[in-house]
């Protein structure tokens, strides 16, 4: 199996365990307002610009911070 395809959320080279853990996976995070990036199956955002660009969202959730 070639690990670069497997990498993508929706990969149809994976096998039927992956498949199923994998939907079980987008449908929590999903449900809880997360966003899949669909290359790479584990990562999933809230609240900043992949997820303003994905959910249709007019800015991200939070800014920058100031160290002290």
């Amino acid at each position: 199996m070639d690990s670069a395809n497997a990498c993508y959320t929706g990969s149809p080279d994976i096998t039927p365990q992956a498949r199923t853990n994998r939907d079980v996976l987008a449908r929590a995070l999903s449900s809880a307002g997360m966003v899949n990036y669909p290359t790479e199956w584990w990562h999933w955002s809230f609240g900043d610009r992949y997820w303003a660009l994905s959910t249709g969202a007019t800015r991200t959730r939070y800014g920058t911070v100031e160290l002290p």
